[in-house]
């Protein structure tokens, strides 16, 4: 009797509404879990370099490594979300990069380091891409990725605050334990998210002939330019600022002022959703991100600085949500949404990398510059997936 009872509050508790503010919390915390270290990027690149003594070159590397093999994991989720049982598999990831970060705290040669981080972000690429197939699966998946964002950039900012003063102190085990910890609050909350089963389609409604892949293209283009245009500056924002003989004391509150305002970009997409369609606030709010990136020329302003990192934050925040919102409009299964996974990934890896190859003299107005014309060339791609869609829905 004791046994049923138990059995029957655990079932309850288990019943989240699927597409209710909880469900969709959750969500955002699975698929932030595996590339959490994206939102603290600079103090992770000036962390390695200061706890480790590592070069502006090799923590760029260690960087894109761990963003390139989120992408490869990114890429496996398409092939595989419809095929595994996303809820154990997600069990067995999380567990696993607590495992590799734990280990990250002891290693100390770049090459290792690149080698593991690697590792580490197959692993949450892969966690990420199931998030982002389970995400097409609730209504309105614009909201849900709002959400993400708002995760993303709160935690990130928090990351951006304390981090970059802990690391002189503690050393990079400061980086790694807070990846851990956020590893494991997700772990926590896995038995409570909804199962979130395939939806069958009628026999007399085949969505296959509706998918048109040239505007899924450009919209996969669009999300790669945009990610690595904007990662490409993030991830030496810190080094950018020394540069122009700004403080570590001003950096780091600022970026996490940044950061935190930024969650009014993602809080506006949970808002007004497609209200106002999808082509004109995606377009604006790209070319306003090209603006304020070309403004970091002057960054030798604290003010300059400041404003230009939080505009960044606030449109990057509102633009990736209709971005990947675009992808799962295509395919509730959700292999497309996977799909936008890996182009962003592929482009969050790409930005530092290109950043390291250009910073040899420290050329910082070159990645800018670099930045600016990749988010021009994002906006011209979104155009038109962004139209098709406004004219469905119209």
């Amino acid at each position: 009797m004791t046994e049923i009872t138990i059995n029957s509050e655990l079932n309850s508790l288990n019943k989240v509404d699927p597409n209710g503010i909880f469900a969709r919390i959750m969500l955002a915390f699975l698929t932030t879990a595996g590339i959490f270290y994206i939102n603290i990027m600079p103090a992770v690149v000036s962390g390695l370099k200061e706890g480790l003594a590592f070069t502006t070159q090799q923590a760029g590397f260690v960087s894109s490594a761990n963003l390139y093999g989120a992408a490869l994991g990114a890429l496996t989720a398409v092939f595989l979300i419809k095929r595994i049982n996303w809820r154990t598999w997600s069990y067995v990831l999380l567990v696993t990069l607590i495992l590799i970060d734990s280990a990250c705290i002891f290693i100390e040669s770049p090459s290792m380091m690149i080698a593991i981080r690697f590792i580490h972000g197959l692993t949450g690429g892969l966690l990420v891409g199931i998030g982002f197939g389970i995400i097409s699966r609730t209504s309105e998946a614009d909201k849900t990725f709002g959400y993400l964002l708002f995760i993303q950039w709160g935690l990130g900012g928090l990351g951006l605050m304390y981090l970059p003063e802990l690391v002189p102190v503690y050393g990079t085990k400061a980086l790694f334990i807070a990846l851990i910890t956020f590893t494991a609050v997700t772990l926590v909350m896995m038995p409570f998210i909804p199962q979130y089963k395939i939806a069958k389609s009628s026999s007399d409604k085949d969505p296959a002939p509706a998918i048109q892949k040239k505007p899924l293209y450009f919209n996969l283009i669009a999300i790669f330019l945009f990610q690595a245009a904007n990662m490409g500056l993030f991830a030496y924002m810190i080094g950018l600022g020394k540069a122009r003989g700004l403080t570590i004391d001003f950096m780091s509150p600022a970026l996490a002022y940044a950061s935190w305002i930024a969650l009014i970009g993602a809080f506006l997409v949970i808002i007004i959703g497609t209200k106002y369609g999808r082509t004109i606030p995606l377009v604006s709010s790209i070319l306003i991100t090209a603006l304020c990136s070309w403004l970091l020329h002057f960054s030798d302003s604290e003010q300059v600085y400041l404003v230009a990192n939080i505009i960044i934050g606030v449109t990057w925040a509102f633009s990736l949500p209709y971005m990947f919102g675009i992808c799962s409009e295509l395919d509730k299964a959700g292999q497309f949404a996977a799909l936008g996974g890996f182009a962003s990934k592929l482009g969050l890896a790409s930005g530092p990398m290109v950043g390291a190859l250009v910073l040899t003299n420290e050329q910082y107005n070159t990645v800018i510059n670099v930045a600016v014309f990749g988010l021009i060339l994002s906006a011209i791609f979104i155009l038109k997936p962004a139209k098709l869609l406004d004219k469905k829905s119209a």
